[in-house]
């Protein structure tokens, strides 16, 4: 899945896409072909690169800075990319990365702008609490990721108090790609939590269309209409078997009208009493190999008559 997120803003460098499946004859994890990738031309400008050049110019043109984020930046990154392209195009651009320090980064932001940098590239978790971008009121996500919580927090950087200019936040992604399924997604997962929080709004990304839960609902989407993997009710019957062979529990399916019906009384519930606890003494004697006959009875009172002597606290810590 993350490479069809990928693959989309970086089309080279990929090649086979292999998974692991388990081999009940062998019980082991053998790896398997999922699919072979096409490796286009590194040096061509494609159209979601060449629409974020136009929207960066734009805003430039306007006077306004512009935040770019992406969130591949490590193995497939494309914040490079990006760079080199915006520096092609005579755009001042600098690129944040983990390397510079949280505490250090708003200095960092201070040097970039007294340099004349007009463009900003980063990974949204690395400005998404405790900065203040006023700086750049234009954000542009090239990239989004499945994170609502730092969508949310990335995309207010500059929506702080202080800002005098309308801040825009755009979304750039290929149509028909699991990049526009994930957007779709994030905008129902949004307009839920705005809604909990008793903000209603039809408009900008949660307007897109509904979902549910943002991973989990992409995965779904791509096993169901894909045909990868196992479906979800083969996975829970299998963790039923487990479950039935290690703890010798047999998982049963109750229908809601069975759950108000009685149970039958012809059926005799077995229950099976937990263990008796051992007393703490008597697990010390058994540590110590002292039979329990040997002890001597101790009576009802407080305060025991016939104490042990000196000997036989001596053979106790002997035996």
């Amino acid at each position: 899945m993350n490479a069809l997120l990928a693959y989309a803003d970086r089309p080279f460098g990929f090649g086979d896409l292999i998974g692991r499946e388990f081999n009940p004859e062998t019980q082991r994890r053998e790896p398997f072909l999922i699919a072979s990738t096409c490796d286009l031309d590194e040096d061509f400008v494609y159209a979601k690169e060449r629409r974020l050049v136009e929207e960066v110019k734009s805003s430039l043109e306007r006077g306004r800075k512009v935040q770019v984020y992406a969130v591949y930046t490590q193995k497939r990154d494309v914040t490079r990319r990006l760079e080199r392209i915006l520096a092609n195009e005579g755009i001042r651009v600098a690129v944040l990365t983990t390397e510079v320090a949280p505490e250090q980064r708003e200095s960092w932001y201070e040097r970039q702008l007294r340099a004349g940098v007009q463009v900003v590239i980063a990974h949204p978790r690395l400005v998404q609490t405790g900065l203040d971008l006023w700086s750049f009121p234009d954000i542009f996500f090239y990239e989004t990721g499945y994170s609502i919580y730092t969508l949310r927090q990335a995309s207010r950087r500059s929506w702080r108090i202080g800002q005098w200019s309308n801040v825009n936040v755009k979304f750039f992604y290929y149509a028909g790609t699991m990049q526009e399924a994930c957007l779709r997604l994030m905008g129902k997962k949004l307009l839920v939590s705005l809604a909990m929080e008793g903000k209603f709004a039809t408009d900008g990304l949660q307007a897109i269309e509904e979902g549910d839960d943002i991973l989990m609902a992409m995965a779904r989407k791509l096993v169901t209409e894909k045909g990868i993997g196992e479906s979800a009710d083969a996975v829970w019957k299998q963790l039923q078997r487990q479950q039935a062979e290690v703890f010798g529990v047999r998982a049963v399916e109750t229908s809601p009208s069975e759950m108000e019906e009685p149970p039958e009384r012809d059926v005799p519930e077995v229950i099976i009493p937990p263990p008796a606890p051992i007393p703490a003494l008597v697990t010390q004697l058994l540590m110590l190999g002292i039979s329990l006959e040997s002890v001597p009875r101790r009576k009802a009172s407080r305060r025991p008559s016939n104490a042990a002597t000196t000997s036989d606290q001596l053979r106790l810590f002997q035996s």
